[in-house]
């Protein structure tokens, strides 16, 4: 067994335990109930929505299916293999950038421990399961201006093309992906051939739509709500608060590493620009979109992007060891992250108006939900819903979700204490 894959399943294997440990102990709130009341319903999903998911429920009910485990644990099993998997990737797609085994070991590791990334390992959601195949899709990138293999070429399509099915937000790096192609224009038959593939996985979810009766745009329409519009509706002074905090969103995701990641930008621009324009234009147009995005959890779109910047952090890295050999004597920092959250979450709490604000939120964890990415002893929606708990903000979207999945619970024998432990 080499270095690569041994490094890579230990990765694996070891992230697939904490964020095992760290896991949701009952269903959080937000849209975790959604997921598992479909997965529950045991019904394939037939459309291709912005807000069906169509890959990722389908994926679940078929893991419930072939296991036997109910709803919940299979969204668990397939949200942490797929976290897992991809801190893998991300090691093996720095080995590629910078060949070093303990610089790519180090980006995985600050990769897995930022902050959304792994809170959204930790609860039932769509985007580990996204960033699995995006990961996939920047391997591939990579790979194909490290080894100029263009098998890659093709396969960097597959992934892209079927992480729409997944979430649609991925339609924001089809610039990055066209530049991608437009660079190795001289491969005509790879890039023919991933353009052709990637247009027939995309064409797909308009014909599948379509036989359901929906309209042409229904990929990317949902009745769920008018962020759209709403983001188009905002003031100068709002668009700075944005930035500001999409700012704040980066610094606690990657906090002192955030250095490297500047650092290793601008050396990726001088040593290797067709490449960085390529990240340029994907990170451009992910951060923008999630940056101004009119809804209240917008720090999850920022996925795609916390990644490229996790492998400039990678890059970044490598070429510091090389001037200054000190860092690379105090790497094992980055084990420290988790504390670095513990004690910021402590921080806030100490002060007045992170008190507030924790009082404010109670009803769903608090600043413990906000601050900290393990879900463990977490507060439940369902408990919530049963016992009719009242909160400060309107939660009818949330409990009538909720309300569904306790009567298919009720349907197949639980009692409300057992509903509310779950």
């Amino acid at each position: 067994m080499s270095k690569k894959v041994y490094y890579s399943i230990l990765l694996f294997l070891l992230f697939f335990l904490i964020y095992y440990i760290g896991s949701f102990s009952r269903i959080p709130f937000a849209d975790s109930v959604d997921f598992v009341l479909l997965a529950e319903k045991g019904k394939y999903m037939q459309t291709a929505t912005a807000t069906t998911h169509f890959l990722y429920t389908n994926t679940v009910i078929f893991i419930k299916n072939i296991t036997g485990l109910n709803a919940i644990e299979a969204s668990r099993l397939l949200i942490i293999c797929c976290a897992a998997a991809t801190v893998a990737i991300v090691y093996l797609t720095v080995k590629v950038l910078v060949k070093s085994d303990w610089v790519s070991i180090m980006a995985a590791f600050i990769f897995g421990f930022s902050f959304t990334f792994w809170k959204n390992t930790e609860i039932v959601e769509v985007y580990t399961y996204n960033t699995l195949w995006i990961s996939l899709f920047f391997f591939c990138i990579i790979k194909t201006f490290q080894s100029k293999e263009s098998k890659y070429i093709v396969l960097s399509a597959v992934f892209l093309g079927v992480s729409l099915w997944l979430h649609i937000q991925n339609i924001l790096l089809i610039p990055a992906f066209l530049l991608f192609l437009f660079y190795f224009k001289t491969e005509k038959k790879s890039v023919y051939s991933s353009l052709f593939t990637f247009v027939a996985i995309f064409a797909s979810m308009f014909i599948l739509n379509s036989l359901s009766g929906l309209p042409l745009n229904s990929p990317f329409s949902t009745d769920r709500g008018h962020w759209i519009e709403d983001t188009f509706k905002k003031n100068p002074t709002q668009c700075i608060q944005d930035l500001l905090k999409s700012v704040i969103y980066l610094l606690y995701n990657f906090n002192l590493f955030t250095v490297f990641g500047i650092i290793g930008i601008i050396s990726l621009y001088k040593t290797n620009r067709k490449m960085f324009y390529v990240f340029f234009v994907g990170s451009l147009c992910v951060y923008g979109f999630s940056t101004f995005y009119a809804v209240s959890d917008n720090y999850v779109f920022f996925i795609p992007f916390n990644l490229i910047f996790a492998l400039s952090i990678g890059y970044g890295i490598s070429l510091s060891f090389t001037k200054y050999p000190l860092i690379k004597k105090l790497s094992w920092v980055c084990l420290l992250i988790p504390v670095f959250y513990f004690l910021s979450f402590k921080m806030v709490m100490s002060t007045s108006r992170g008190k507030e604000f924790h009082s404010f939120k109670s009803y769903k964890g608090g600043l413990n939900y906000y601050m900290l990415p393990w879900m463990n002893n977490n507060v439940g929606i369902l408990e919530f819903t049963v016992d009719k708990k009242t909160a400060p903000e309107p939660m009818s979207w949330m409990t009538e979700s909720a309300e569904g999945y306790i009567k298919e619970l009720k349907r197949k024998g639980y009692t409300s204490e057992e509903i509310k432990k779950l």
